[in-house]
């Protein structure tokens, strides 16, 4: 995690929003997360796929925002998703997180119409940057077509550098496929961050040198993850990068959301912390038991959160 300077680095987490037993956000264990996560050397991607961002209103989200502005939580640690179906909430929700101070936005593309050309998506990037209008804002790509259905292409990329080069400062890319991960990283766009979708590419990634990763499961394991970004030039990583793989694998066997927020209920003793949204169902108690077991098998632990 880097605070000084312009753009990101390092390990960040796209954070869990937890829900009351009504289905309401809780800002309360929100601002409690976000500081265990931030003490841990972690930023912060609120409103990401991990968040159930697409459950979440606008109105939802800016009150969120506000609340962890309010709470004093460093807006340079916050890199909000506000990439939305609709131009006009893209464009409040940006503008909003902007003005905030937050040092970034994580932007999905449009991603309910299937097969648009990168002309159109090129469009849509455009009237947000112009509406937006701010000098300050810092876009950094979501590329994540197993779920959104809708890519976001090499020409694309170099097309919007090439036209907004003090705005479009990085990528997150969640395609699970290392070839298009290592296809950004040899453009060697100037200063631009390349971030894996998963701890299970970080290594390589800062191999081939990219800036670090933004993963789900930096929620529950974020100081190994870190552990790995400041030590992957020693001869430990290759061995730090096998434990995280390790604690990811039990991670994906399950539904990965309703498993990292039963994790974090297990270890902060608080119940509610297993809610999540419709459509999303939450884990039987005997499977976030089993769960629970396979992770300890492996000496995993959460510390000091409570």
């Amino acid at each position: 995690m880097s605070e000084n300077s312009l753009k990101f680095s390092g390990i960040l987490s796209p954070v869990l929003t937890p829900f009351t037993k009504d289905l309401k956000p809780d800002s309360r264990r929100l601002v409690k997360l976000c500081r265990w996560l931030s003490s841990q050397n972690v930023a912060l991607v609120l409103f990401g796929t991990t968040s159930e961002a697409n459950s979440l209103s606008l109105e939802e989200k800016i009150s969120l925002l506000n609340d962890l502005i309010d709470a004093e939580i460093n807006p340079s640690l916050l890199m909000p998703g506000t990439g939305c179906c609709s131009l006009t909430e893209t464009v409040q929700l940006t503008s909003h997180a902007v003005k905030l101070g937050c040092k970034g936005t994580l932007m999905l593309p449009p991603f309910f119409y299937k097969d648009i050309s990168d002309d159109g998506l090129l469009r849509s990037y455009a009237e947000t940057i112009e509406r937006v209008g701010n000098s300050a804002l810092k876009i950094y790509l979501y590329h994540i077509p197993p779920v959104s259905g809708v890519s976001i292409s090499l020409d694309l990329i170099e097309r919007l550098i090439i036209r907004y080069p003090n705005v479009i400062a990085g990528i997150k890319d969640s395609s699970g496929n290392w070839d298009n991960t290592q296809s950004i990283l040899e453009r060697q766009w100037d200063d631009f961050r390349v971030f894996a979708g998963s701890e299970d590419f970080l290594l390589q990634t800062m191999r081939a040198g990219g800036a670090g990763c933004i993963s789900a499961t930096a929620n529950i394991n974020p100081n190994a993850i870190y552990n790995l970004y400041k030590e992957w030039k020693s001869d430990r990583a290759d061995n730090l990068q096998e434990q995280l793989n390790q604690v990811r694998t039990v991670l994906e066997s399950y539904p990965m959301i309703p498993a990292l927020k039963s994790v974090i209920s297990y270890y902060s003793n608080h119940p509610d912390w297993t809610i999540v949204r419709p459509p999303f169902i939450s884990l039987e108690k005997e499977t976030q038991k089993e769960l629970i077991q396979k992770l300890k098998s492996l000496g995993f632990a959460m510390l000091n959160l409570d």
